[in-house]
């Protein structure tokens, strides 16, 4: 069990599940007993069918970002900002999952995981570096232009602001 706080919890802005079936991109919210860990996160992306795998797009307190991909037994983990494990769960069971050292002193945010999450569906790391590198963007914004270069940005949309 995790030691994930129901605070935390609340403070996730988005969690949504993508994968592609049969050629068309589905969507779906991610369950929020699966938000202890990446563990809890790769084990409930196995439950959804999926050409390349299914993409967990998770926006955290308007910080940070977190991706995560299973394609079999395969777990790949993006985190935008590795700076956000000492205060928060979920971003700690990320770089715990990566095995990385996490300089709390840093100024900027530093991405850690595989830049490369995506490039076999057309989303090379280089742009993914770019992306995470522009402050300006939430991470709503972030993973909006993800979906976008993956081709369920209209379904993105749709799902995250229903009423436009």
């Amino acid at each position: 069990m995790s030691d994930v706080t129901d605070a935390e919890v609340n403070d996730i802005d988005l969690a949504l599940v993508a994968y592609l079936d049969d050629g068309t991109w589905n969507l779906a919210e991610l369950r929020e007993h699966a938000l202890e860990d990446v563990e809890s996160i790769a084990k409930e992306l196995r439950r959804y069918p999926g050409e390349t795998g299914a993409l967990a797009l998770i926006s955290i307190d308007e910080e940070f970002v977190l991706l995560v991909r299973v394609q079999g037994s395969l777990v790949r983990v993006l985190l935008s900002d590795a700076t956000a494990a000492p205060d928060w769960t979920l971003a700690r069971s990320a770089v715990d999952h990566l095995g990385v050292h996490v300089e709390v002193d840093e100024e900027e945010p530093v991405p850690a995981g595989d830049l490369a999450i995506l490039a076999d569906m057309g989303f090379p790391a280089a742009d993914m570096g770019e992306l995470l590198d522009d402050l300006d963007l939430h991470p709503e914004d972030v993973l909006g232009e993800i979906a976008t270069q993956l081709g369920f940005g209209d379904e993105f949309d749709d799902y995250t602001d229903p009423d436009d």
